[in-house]
């Protein structure tokens, strides 16, 4: 078994960097299968309609603190340990959902589920951490594929699974792959031990500080909530949408329209060839204009079922391209900060942009509910706007610094 150095950066080969992909995308799968099953696990379990949400909420609480509690220890303990340990621990999980028959067991399980589920984020730094820093963006860009792609394809996977046998047996399966998983990476990954006296506490003290401290977080977080909010906000609504009498799609159609926007992961790995090459402040601009792109173009659907529907298509792939480019953006930028801190920084990181995540799918079903859907493209719209805003903060005086 090879030993990673606590402190250099080693070359990574393709096949090492293939694993994490898969890896992380089966991992952060296991936050969205439940997405689509909130009706019948709610049904089984004896939820009410109105409790059904915490299904969800339950399990991003978990994976909001084990972002925060968790991710930070791989600045502190053995990466490969932690990163099995955290899959054992949502296998058994997962076991404890798939055989659940009462809500109070279910929702337990969906918060452990989301606390577990955050090994993947200790994957990305890792696999930073294994590149030379001149290709480190290319190699972040193609794990974060992987991992998006796990999101786009757990919603679709799970509702086809659920309708030719159960929810049951999507848990079930999800619990096998976690365990396979664990075994695979417990022999394939390096050890990697960092180099730090720092105790616990000390280490979560210091995330505050770091949120204080480091102006390239706060922005690139701040880019990225805007950017997830709206991405949240459309795949809550559309599956709405599209259920409705104007399209009439069938659950088995919802899927096949989520798995079309996977395409939009192809802009991963061209992000991080662009961060790599200095070009991370005008490619921010581009994905964030993505952003708003994808919410103008249904704005603009005729009267014809079928070209709308083509619109939203189109409109899926352009917003998931612009919030996978600007994912990897944003982590190239933050990993360069020093490898000491990547574990604490990253979990900040998709702290503070999940917090986007939630207000967006919140307000959205919300508009859409009370104002209607072009009112709710408006608000879509708004998200990366405002991160635009932003972003112009940035800009500007940097701007002015080159031509003074």
């Amino acid at each position: 078994m090879n030993k990673a150095s606590p402190s250099a950066p080693h070359d990574i080969s393709p096949a090492m960097v293939l694993l994490l992909a898969i890896a992380s995308g089966l991992i952060v799968a296991n936050l969205y299968y439940a997405q689509t099953l909130v009706g019948p696990i709610s049904a089984s379990t004896g939820l009410s309609a109105k409790a059904a949400g915490l299904i969800v909420t339950l399990t991003q609480v978990g994976y909001t603190l084990g972002l925060l509690f968790v991710v930070p220890l791989g600045d502190l303990l053995e990466n490969r340990r932690l990163i099995v340990t955290a899959l054992l621990v949502t296998a058994t999980a997962l076991v404890a959902a798939a055989l659940s028959t009462g809500a109070i067991v279910f929702l337990a399980a969906a918060l452990a589920i989301g606390l577990g589920s955050v090994a993947a984020q200790v994957i990305v730094p890792f696999a930073a951490h294994l590149s030379q820093e001149a290709t480190r963006g290319q190699t972040v860009g193609k794990v974060v594929s992987g991992l998006l792609l796990g999101i786009m394809l757990a919603r679709p996977v799970a509702s086809l699974v659920a309708a030719h046998a159960s929810w049951h047996v999507v848990f079930g399966g999800a619990a096998v792959l976690m365990v396979l998983l664990a075994l695979v990476l417990r022999r394939a990954l390096p050890v990697r031990q960092p180099v730090s006296s720092m105790k616990y506490p000390a280490l979560m003290a210091s995330l505050w500080h770091l949120l204080l401290g480091t102006p390239v977080l706060r922005r690139r977080a701040a880019y990225h909530a805007g950017l997830f909010g709206a991405f949240s906000l459309f795949w809550t609504v559309t599956p709405l949408v599209l259920s409705s009498p104007a399209f009439g799609l069938s659950q088995t159609g919802i899927a096949i329209f989520a798995l079309v926007g996977m395409a939009g992961a192809v802009a991963s790995p061209i992000a991080g060839r662009l961060a790599d090459a200095g070009h991370t402040l005008p490619a921010t601009a581009v994905a964030l204009a993505l952003g708003i792109v994808a919410f103008a173009l249904p704005m603009f659907a005729p009267e014809s079922k079928h070209v709308a529907l083509g619109l939203l298509v189109v409109a899926s792939i352009v917003l998931d391209m612009g919030v996978a480019a600007n994912l990897v953006l944003g982590q190239r930028a933050i990993f360069s900060l020093g490898a000491e801190v990547r574990g604490r920084l990253n979990g900040l990181y998709f702290a503070l942009f999940f917090a986007g995540g939630a207000a967006g799918s919140a307000i959205g079903a919300w508009v859409y509910v009370s104002y209607g859907w072009q009112a709710t493209l408006l608000t879509g719209m708004a998200f990366p706007g405002l991160a635009l805003l932003v972003w112009l903060g940035e800009f500007i005086p940097q701007a002015a610094r080159r031509t003074a």
